[in-house]
């Protein structure tokens, strides 16, 4: 058995290459740049060469292949807009699935895109639930809310170098999860056939502000943030210049997700039950207070350590002898 896993260079998808490789999965990795992606061969992948924005290059990658989880989307800096990659890559995804006779597959969503039909990430992440749903294929839809390694660059960073902190809006509490956490879902969905063409919550175990988690950060980190607040009218306001740009348009449809995030409206969902299905213990599930000290704690004791090798080059730094005059130059 054969399980391909596409995205898996992404944040979320490397773990899941990872678990699935230490679990004694049989692991294709469906990517475009085989230098990219070099660390999923050294982990024991097998990585075949492909594109969603190219149908004809997913049935060599799908042949043979009996399951599939889909971790890919578009990014900011790509040149390809959200609606190309998340839109139409999936359904090429999705069809050649079907074509090849796969037997489950696993697909990211976002928890209620089903409420935001004017963002259009979450509009389309919507209708690819729908699409999957109505494919014939045995699916498990996980729907999530935040990754955890997000909050590193967008708070850590910025506070420990004294740069701003950007906040927009209301900010909306959010249930960030460890894609750790979030890969051992994805893995044990494969096989329970009590999560076969379902929907579950993925999240983490509460939502936090933005408030709440800078607040985290400069207690862990023992500096002081430098908050800047954003009005969520400039924000759509450069969200409308960016569509009147071909090359701003992917940017666009990120900045209208953020106003999902600005909106005040929690991100959460009950995990109980979701929990009891996949037979996992909550209580090994990371939390976000656990996630930040372990990255400041490692920061800080780095920092700690340069510090330390710098003021003791100082100390072996040889002193400069005075300039000692020529004898004559005495003399005289």
């Amino acid at each position: 058995m054969t399980l391909l896993i596409v995205g898996a260079t992404g944040t979320l998808g490397r773990q899941v290459a990872r678990r699935a490789i230490d679990e004694g999965y049989k692991v294709r990795c469906l990517v475009r740049s085989s230098k990219k992606a070099a660390f999923l061969k050294e982990w024991g992948a097998e990585l075949v060469p492909g594109n969603l924005r190219y149908p004809d290059t997913l049935a060599e990658a799908l042949s043979g292949v009996t399951q599939v989880i889909d971790a890919s989307t578009s990014r900011p800096t790509d040149s390809l807009s959200i609606k190309q990659v998340d839109w139409e890559g999936k359904v090429a995804l999705i069809q050649a699935a079907i074509a090849a006779g796969v037997e489950r597959f696993i697909f990211f969503s976002i928890l209620d895109a089903d409420k935001y039909p004017e963002v259009p990430l979450m509009e389309i992440k919507r209708c690819t639930e729908l699409f999957l749903a109505e494919s014939g294929l045995n699916y498990t839809i996980l729907r999530l809310a935040g990754f955890m390694q997000g909050l590193i660059g967008q708070y850590g960073i910025p506070i420990l170098e004294g740069q701003p902190v950007w906040v927009t809006g209301n900010s909306s509490p959010i249930a960030y999860m460890d894609t750790q956490d979030i890969a051992k879902f994805a893995i044990r969905a494969l096989s329970l056939p009590e999560t076969e063409n379902q929907a579950f919550p993925v999240v983490g175990t509460r939502a936090w502000s933005a408030e709440e988690i800078i607040n985290l950060c400069e207690r862990l980190s023992g500096k002081d943030a430098r908050v800047t607040r954003m009005p969520i009218n400039l924000l759509r306001a450069v969200r409308g210049i960016m569509r009147f740009f071909q090359w701003g348009w992917n940017v666009a449809d990120r900045l209208a997700f953020t106003e999902v995030l600005a909106s005040g409206k929690q991100l959460n969902a009950s995990m109980d039950e979701v929990y009891t299905v996949f037979d996992l213990d909550q209580q090994q599930t990371t939390t976000l207070e656990s996630y930040l000290q372990e990255y400041f704690s490692r920061i800080m004791k780095k920092l700690k350590e340069v510090d330390y090798q710098k003021n003791k080059n100082k100390k072996q730094k040889p002193k400069k002898t005075p300039f000692k005059q020529s004898s004559k130059a005495n003399s005289q």
